[in-house]
């Protein structure tokens, strides 16, 4: 079994995501420790970027607030290597096509995508999401992230999806994000989509993939209801909201967070 499948042999998953670097490494680093304390079954960990195209306004400022901390890809690594020592739980990285594809340009060593996937390897690098690029162009990056260093490209599917969603599930990895909703992350109060009909296709296409809903859950409701439609949650707005509101205070506040929204999920 993968390590990103081992994520949900112990109910409902419940997964975090943050920025790296917001609003320092060091504060990362005790967030991360804080949801593996309390619950977390894999977390998802946003590189930096200038253009996220995915994310909402939430998610956009702790990328700027990070960038302005000069964080760079390397030190995110670093990161995760210095984390790698004392936690075992799952790691995926969130981020976005040009962030590997620029990696290493200009210097000596290995760079793109080969150079990229063989240092996230290095750190223990479980899995990664690009939500930039179309399940058509994920053979430009999954051979490598697979063949030669164990990665999952975790797939998406949205509601936009259709008669797709059996075909991206039937060549899933690790696990299918359901996107809940149109449009970008952000917080959202009501949740309409037909959620339990996309994961019914995921099942029928592929019965042993675990399926995780995602975009717009912030409260214990709403991760209760996703558990009861799904094998995880995942939760990222509502986290980073909080994280950019409290600073280095936000370890503790989000370890509690972490706890009662996988007690949610599983309920």
């Amino acid at each position: 079994m993968s390590k990103i499948k081992e994520a949900f042999a112990k109910g409902k998953a419940f997964i975090p995501f943050i920025t790296c670097g917001d609003p320092d490494l060091e504060t990362t680093k005790k967030i991360v420790r804080a949801m593996a304390a309390n619950g977390a079954d894999l977390i998802e960990l946003g590189i930096p970027f200038s253009d996220p195209t995915a994310e909402g306004p939430v998610i956009q400022e702790a990328n700027i607030r990070a960038l302005k901390n000069h964080i760079t890809t390397d030190d995110v690594f670093a990161m995760v290597k210095e984390l790698r020592q004392e936690l075992s739980i799952p790691l995926v990285f969130m981020t976005y096509a040009n962030v590997i594809f620029s990696y290493g340009t200009g210097r000596q060593e290995q760079c793109g995508i080969e150079g990229f996937a063989a240092r996230a390897a290095e750190c223990g690098i479980s899995g990664i999401i690009l939500p930039d690029v179309p399940f058509e162009e994920r053979e430009e990056f999954a051979p490598v992230f697979r063949k030669y260093y164990g990665i999952d490209l975790i797939s998406m599917i949205a509601p936009t999806s259709h008669e797709r969603i059996k075909t991206i599930a039937s060549q899933a990895e690790g696990f299918v994000y359901v996107v809940s909703s149109l449009g970008v992350t952000g917080i959202r109060r009501n949740i309409t989509t037909d959620l339990g009909a996309m994961v019914a296709l995921v099942r029928e296409a592929n019965p042993e993939i675990p399926c995780a809903i995602g975009f717009g859950i912030s409260t214990p409701a709403q991760a209760e209801h996703m558990g009861k439609l799904a094998d995880g949650v995942i939760v990222g707005s509502a986290i980073v909201k909080q994280i950019g509101a409290l600073g280095t205070a936000a370890p503790e506040v989000i370890g509690a967070y972490t706890k009662e929204m996988k007690e949610a999920a599983n309920r």
